[in-house]
């Protein structure tokens, strides 16, 4: 099991996160699509890990995606891990904060700019700084 700058214990993160962050965060949940508060949230700013603070995407790499969850054509360089999900029957990359561990959602390479990349992410994951 691979290990994180920053680890917690469950009971830890249940206190410092609200119930829906630790459900995506640690329990690698999934939020409604459209009802998260950075899906059409497109100020200047800096996109942090909600679980310890790291910045993890710049505002220059979001764009609207249609899919109901924020979307970004690339992360900050070694800010985010990428490890083979084989759930619910799908063949997916899943997305972590490369210093915590917390789940962010998944990348794909269907995005419409010259990356090529989707980083569908979870707002309850991240936070936003302008």
């Amino acid at each position: 099991m691979k290990k994180y700058s920053i680890e917690k214990p469950e009971t830890e993160w249940k206190e410092q996160l609200s119930e829906e962050q630790f459900r995506v965060l640690r329990k690698k949940g999934t939020e409604a699509p459209h009802t998260g508060k950075y899906n059409m949230h497109f100020e200047d700013g800096e996109y942090f890990c909600a679980g310890c603070g790291e910045k993890l995407f710049d505002s220059e790499a979001k764009f609207e995606s249609g899919c109901g969850w924020p979307s970004f054509d690339k992360a900050i360089e070694g800010k985010v891990e990428y490890v083979q999900d084989k759930t619910f029957g799908m063949i997916r990359t899943e997305i972590l904060c490369a210093n915590c561990g917390g789940h962010l959602g998944h990348v794909f390479d269907d995005g419409p700019t010259e990356t090529g990349q989707r980083y569908c992410v979870n707002s309850a994951s991240i936070n936003f700084n302008k």
